[in-house]
């Protein structure tokens, strides 16, 4: 076995998250220092991608803020991550949904997908 991998499996932080994937809306509630002082934000979007392995494995999540679409990259793996909630799952075809950064409006929807 190589010796990252044991090194890696050693350090893991285990965090239990729902299973969400490219489509899904999400609320992410992270923490921030302000200072002294430590606050929870929410930031809710739809997940563009999922990328890396285990405890490298990273998430895109956007949303519009007005007019202006916002990415952000979360590390799974981050002790300020508080909790991720899985708002919808959408129907999408593709692992990576980068051609929703060109879509705007009632083309930019997702179909929910229903259980």
């Amino acid at each position: 076995m190589n010796l990252m991998t044991i090194v890696e499996k050693e350090f893991a932080v285990k965090n239990e998250f729902p299973k969400f994937g490219a489509g899904d809306t999400v609320t992410v509630h992270y923490k921030i220092k302000e200072g002294n002082k430590e606050r929870i934000q929410q930031f809710r979007g739809v997940v563009i991608q999922r990328s890396g392995e285990l405890h490298t494995e990273t998430f895109t999540v956007r949303k519009m803020s007005g007019n202006i679409g916002v990415e952000r990259i979360f590390p799974i793996a981050s002790p300020f991550i508080d909790q991720i909630e899985v708002n919808k799952h959408g129907k999408v075809r593709r692992a990576r949904i980068f051609y929703l950064r060109d879509l705007t409006g009632k083309k930019a929807r997702i179909k929910e997908k229903k259980f």
